[in-house]
């Protein structure tokens, strides 16, 4: 009976997500939350292989979710990546961050795992909490971002999951 049960937990290994792999998982379902009408966006911040925080994109808490009080960058047809002043909403990875602020959770040292690539605002709060790698899928159409990681010697992993 023994020999079955090993001989069945090591076949449940080979369906073993790797942590980048498990992490991301999680970072999607996270994203599952988000209330942006543009685009669904998880992250989350994680040290020692434990979960520190949860972030989705969407306005303040409290406040009218995109969908009900409407988005005024889809109507003035600002491109994405542009004039991020205009958004109502919070990015998702600048609410892990708020989380971590708002629950006294120190997250220097952290990797952060998020469904898109950071923007240039977002890169540098990252850089200023001492996030020190970056693991993400989507793209998004901002350089100076990705250079501003670089140059603080932000590790950046592009998930090819």
């Amino acid at each position: 009976m023994n020999k079955e049960i090993i001989a069945s937990d090591s076949s449940s290994i080979v369906d073993r997500p790797d942590w980048d792999r498990y992490f991301m998982e999680i970072a999607g379902v996270v994203a599952r939350r988000a209330t942006c009408m543009r685009r669904r966006v998880g992250a989350i911040l994680v040290k020692d292989r434990r979960i520190l925080t949860t972030g989705y994109n969407g306005a303040p808490s409290g406040l009218r979710h995109c969908r009900e009080a409407g988005c005024l960058r889809e109507r003035l047809g600002v491109p994405s990546g542009e004039r991020a002043e205009l958004c109502r909403g919070l990015h998702a990875e600048q609410n892990a961050i708020i989380q971590a602020a708002l629950h006294g959770v120190p997250i220097e040292g952290s990797v952060l795992y998020c469904t898109n690539q950071p923007c240039t605002m977002c890169a540098k709060m990252l850089v200023n909490a001492g996030v020190r790698r970056i693991v993400f899928t989507g793209s998004y159409p901002d350089e100076l971002a990705m250079d501003i990681l670089g140059e603080a010697g932000v590790e950046i992993m592009i998930f090819r999951g």
